[in-house]
């Protein structure tokens, strides 16, 4: 049993009036976890490393790693009650905790301005899609996105993605993100499983089945897991204050640990379904697998293309993205939105009109960076888009989730009565959050930044 300290700190502030219902709650944080990256990225490096493999030790640094940190996020939330600043006061009473808080906020808010230009392109690509002005006889597609993505038209769709995040977060918790996510996501769940079922009986899937799950455990190396236990950080949004601020509203009465679980359920099913779904696809007419926007956006509509019916199939499967990227963009753009409100005392519509705004402003210089106008800027030969990839993905957020691990492992000394856990249990997740995640944490950072070179790739 964890032991209880004589000084909890300041009481936390009252609870919110508008909160999630419980299974509100698992679908907006499944919502937030089922991003753009499982989609290109990570059928890719499973691919790579050895298949099933890989994916047996992507559940294990999930276990070790994602899982207690995303515990502990939601904990702090809803322990402290207040945005992923405050939260950290709340809790210990110490200034110096709200201003580390901060980082979150600035990481989210750093996300969204360039995430809102990717989400931009899912939309314009599901809609030319299913108009079926995409697949033209003789398209290259990779002349086809550059074309599009060096020129104005992406600044408009970043704006319609802000603008339904914005109206989103405006109608509140339950009215607003819950109920988004409880349409949205059945019917993401629905068109998953379509998607699948079409590449699972195109000819010749089995290869590109093969190329996902064949085990080859002579492909793990330290990179390799040091790649698995990155991703297993980044799927569940951890690090950016997303979950820390959804568990501010979540009710006392919810099991964090069958959430965290379910999670983490989530998570893993669209990973493997994403993998069963590109590679079919990709490997069923005779392409190369690549990670990146080059899979979504030049290869994947090449293949659509010689389809039948592959305008629906296309369009679908844009449709799958916008949404993973929707429901992603409404859980980051919350962070800052909850922090306005709490420390400026905004109203949610003034924050979510301001914060949108200004998130736009700050993503437009990244959204002209890719091809386009702004091309030209570089800082370490990269472009302002990929400069905030790079600083928000490699370093902000790592140190985010360090943050977490510190705070709860070391200055929370009431943690064990938030997060439920009793006996056995407690000391196993305890021991994680203290010891093992910090140094791998680090080790993250250091080979993410290129610091760290294991000579084995």
């Amino acid at each position: 049993m964890n032991k209880k300290s004589s000084n909890p700190g300041p009481a936390s502030s009252a609870p919110p009036m508008d909160g999630f219902t419980k299974s509100g709650f698992i679908l907006a944080a499944i919502g937030s976890s089922v991003g753009l990256g499982n989609m290109w990225k990570f059928p890719y490096i499973t691919g790579k490393y050895g298949g099933a493999a890989f994916f047996l030790l992507f559940i294990i640094c999930l276990i070790v790693v994602g899982l207690p940190i995303l515990l502990a996020e939601m904990a702090i939330g809803r322990g402290g009650r207040g945005n992923a600043a405050s939260s950290l006061f709340n809790i210990t009473g110490k200034k110096q905790w709200k201003w580390v808080g901060v980082i979150s906020v600035i990481t989210a808010f750093l996300i969204m301005s360039y995430y809102g230009v990717v989400a931009g392109w899912t939309l314009h690509y599901t809609v030319n899609s299913f108009s079926g002005g995409l697949y033209q006889p003789g398209t290259d597609y990779a002349a086809t996105f550059t074309s599009f993505a060096g020129g104005y038209m992406p600044l408009f769709w970043q704006a319609i993605v802000m603008l339904i995040t914005g109206i989103i977060i405006a109608k509140g918790i339950s009215g607003g993100i819950e109920k988004f996510n409880k349409i949205l996501i059945p019917g993401f769940l629905i068109i998953l499983l379509v998607l699948m079922v079409r590449a699972l009986t195109l000819p010749g899937a089995a290869a590109g089945v093969e190329f996902f799950l064949a085990p080859d455990f002579s492909k793990l190396t330290a990179a390799s897991a040091l790649t698995a236990l990155g991703h297993a950080f980044f799927s569940l949004s951890l690090g950016m204050g997303c979950m820390l601020t959804y568990g501010s509203y979540v009710q006392k009465n919810q099991s964090l640990g069958k959430a965290t679980l379910a999670i983490g359920a989530g998570d893993l099913i669209y990973a493997f379904i994403a993998g069963m779904i590109i590679f079919p696809t990709i490997f069923s007419y005779g392409m190369k697998p690549e990670a990146g926007v080059g899979l979504a956006f030049m290869a994947l509509p090449a293949a659509f293309a010689q389809m039948p019916l592959g305008f629906l199939f296309g369009g679908l499967f844009f449709l799958l993205l916008a949404i993973a990227a929707l429901t992603s963009c409404v859980s980051i753009l919350e962070v800052p939105v909850a922090y306005a409100m709490g420390e400026w005392k905004w109203s949610r519509k003034k924050a979510a009109v301001i914060v949108s705004i200004a998130s736009f402003v700050i993503g437009v210089p990244a959204a002209l960076s890719v091809g386009g106008v702004l091309s030209f800027i570089t800082v370490t030969d990269k472009s302002i888009f990929d400069l905030f990839d790079f600083v928000t993905s490699y370093i902000l957020m790592p140190v985010g989730g360090l943050i977490v691990t510190l705070f709860t492992g070391y200055a929370w000394k009431r943690v064990g009565d938030e997060v439920g856990l009793t006996g056995w249990w407690y000391r196993v997740w305890m021991f994680l959050i203290r010891y093992i995640a910090p140094i791998l944490i680090i080790l993250i950072f250091l080979y993410s930044v290129g610091l760290l070179n294991l000579g084995d790739e």
